[in-house]
This record gives structure tokens, sequence and C-alpha cells, in this order.
């Protein structure tokens, strides 16, 4: 008798990644995000001589990793991620230096097909306090279909509204994940060690999947992923091994609001203001999709979404080209001529920069 196994929709599950996702039916997913371990303490610590754990970003790594031992673990998670993929579905793994070099050996083993490696380039890095390397500022991500033949999925247009309408790199400078974003624990202390920031799952997902594609991310941890997912109307599962890590992000997504739509203390002058995209800005949430714009005298409008551009009627694209046509002029400054209702009052747009520059001002260096 065949065993019809359903898919557990927007549902986080509770245990090993590989022993899970046996349990799902093959060809279901459209999109996977995994950011696996750096060590083997997700099954079994790993320990040094005198009992004390091996830190996965610390020199001991080379000394005490088991590397057979990871190889397997890893081929075991990523022989099941590409059962579950779909036909023209695609995966992507970030790692840093410890592990990304052997999970891309492995991936290649596999048969899948690596498209880009993708560099996140950390603006606000952690130090280096021993002083004996470069400071580790940037991560990589491996982003690779099934097959070689697979017909996957590229939202080109997307990202390059994202950015302004010039083509995406890939070389992301995105911001560690800081402030109210950071999920703590009761004693205020960080919940997750490596959460990742919000804005690097927008773009990940915004340029792979489509609105009520599924993503599965087998290593949920503080459910950045999911919560990503919900907001850009994508369905998730997830597999996370720490109850209190699955605690803390079915409460996390339960305060996300999907989509409807795929005073500052330093004066900036206009001189001074970064070249920022519109797109980054809907990334890190200073603008919602949704969100209706309008000129000054509130005779046109439009209407933002999640991969930066903005639509008027059947017109849509960046502010600056639908700013344009929707005057029949050759060109429009977008920042100046879009506006916001802040408590019923319009401001510019380019009000959103100065709020940028202040939230981020590492990004302006």
């Amino acid at each position: 008798m065949e065993i019809v196994r359903e898919l557990p929709l927007d549902q986080i599950l509770l245990g090993d990644a590989a022993r899970v996702m046996r349990m799902l039916p093959p060809a279901s997913i459209h999109c996977i995000f995994a950011d696996p371990p750096y060590n083997l303490q997700l099954r079994g610590e790993l320990r040094r001589p005198d009992d004390s754990l091996v830190d996965g970003v610390d020199d001991d790594w080379d000394r005490f990793t088991d590397f057979a031992a990871y190889d397997a673990f890893t081929r075991e998670w990523l022989t099941e991620c590409r059962r579950l993929l779909r036909k023209d579905g695609t995966i992507w793994v970030i790692g840093s230096y410890h592990n990304i070099f052997r999970i891309g050996a492995i991936l290649q083993e596999l048969g899948f097909w690596i498209l880009n490696d993708v560099i996140w380039r950390k603006s606000n890095p952690m130090p280096n306090f021993r002083g004996r390397r470069f400071t580790n500022a940037h991560e990589t991500l491996i982003w690779a279909s099934r097959g070689q033949d697979s017909r996957y999925r590229f939202n080109y247009q997307a990202m390059k509204s994202l950015n302004d309408d010039l083509q995406m790199r890939s070389d992301w400078l995105i911001p560690l994940c800081t402030g109210g974003e950071r999920l703590k624990n009761e004693h205020g202390l960080k919940l997750h060690p490596t959460q990742k920031p919000e804005a690097l799952l927008h773009r990940i997902l915004l340029a792979s999947t489509m609105r009520d594609d599924i993503v599965l991310d087998p290593f949920l941890g503080s459910g950045t992923t999911a919560a990503v997912a919900r907001r850009l109307s994508r369905h998730y599962i997830g597999i996370e091994r720490h109850p209190a890590y699955v605690e803390a992000a079915l409460g996390r997504i339960r305060r996300v609001r999907p989509t409807s739509d795929d005073g500052l203390t330093t004066t900036v002058t206009k001189r001074d203001i970064p070249r920022v995209s519109f797109g980054s800005l809907v990334e890190r949430g200073l603008i919602e999709p949704g969100t209706v714009l309008t000129d000054r005298m509130r005779r046109v409008s439009a209407v933002v979404t999640a991969d930066g551009s903005i639509r008027a009627g059947a017109i849509q694209g960046s502010i600056h080209k639908v700013g344009a046509a929707v005057q029949n002029a050759p060109s429009c400054n977008g920042w100046t001529f879009w506006h916001t209702d802040e408590a019923g009052q319009l401001v510019p747009i380019d009000r959103l920069r100065e709020t940028s520059t202040a939230l981020f001002p590492e990004e302006t260096t």
C-alpha cells in the first residue's frame, strides 16, 4: 500500500534535519535555504581533549574536527535536499571558510549544478580579538540548481529593480542582524549565535521564488527564513532540533504580517546622502511592500512592491521610471517626486535615505 505524505506547510518540525526530511514527499520543494552547523554539535558535540567544546569559529576547527564525519553528515542532508527539490528547484547554502568549500564539493558530487557563489559582505563585522588573522567580514553563499539541465527560476528583473535598475552583483553588502531584529533570551543575551538578517533572506527568496512557492529550511534556528517567507507570501517548512529556538521562531513568525503584494539627530545634506537603492530600503523594512506613494499634489499614486519596484496602473518599474511615465516626461528624480503619508502629512521618500544613513552609517564609508 502506497503511503501518501502531505506537506506540513507553514509549520516548524522538531527533530534532526535528515531524519525529518526523509518523512517528506519527493520533488515537493521549490527552494531550500540551508545554514548548516560549522561543526558536529547538531549530531553530538565536538570536544577537545580537555573535554571543552570546540567553537566552530576558532583555530581549533582544523585540529579537532573529524572531517570524514562532517562530510558524511553533509552528504546525508544534502542527499535528502536533492530528493525533495522539484526538478527546477534551487538550493542556497551559506557558510564560512570552515565548511563552505567541503559543502561545495559535495554539492557537485551529488549532481547539483552551481549557478553562483555570492559573497555576503558584512558592513559591521565582529572584530578579530586575537589579532592573528584578518577580520572575517564575509560569508559565502552557494546557489545551485538541482541539476545541469534544470530550468531554474531567477527573477532577474526583480533583482535589478531592487538595485535601482542596475544588474545585481554577486557581492552583497548587508549589515549583521542587530537591534530590535536580534532575538534575545530571558537574560538579554543573543538567543542564536548565527541569526541571519532578514534583508539577506529577502533578497534570496525574491531572487529565486514566486508567491505561494514552498521554501524549506532544514536548520531553521531563530526562524529568519520562515519569517521572511511569510512576509513575502511564500509557504515555509522549517526543521529545528533545539526546542528553545522552535519556540522563539514560532513567536517571531506570529508577529509577521504577510504583504498584500509581491526626526533625526544627524543633519544630512544632499551632498552627504549616500547612493542607496530604493530596493535596499524595502529589504530592511524602512518602507513596506504595499505602501502607497503619491506625488506632492496627490494627483497620481503608485504601490511599492516587494522587489523594490513600484506600480501605477499597468506601469511598473523603478521609482524614477514610473515617475517619468506618469508625467509623460523624459526623466524623473523619483526620490523627490514620490511622497509617503506620515501622520497625515506628505513627505518625500528622499527622507528615507536620511533614515538609512542614520541606521546604517557604516555603509556610507
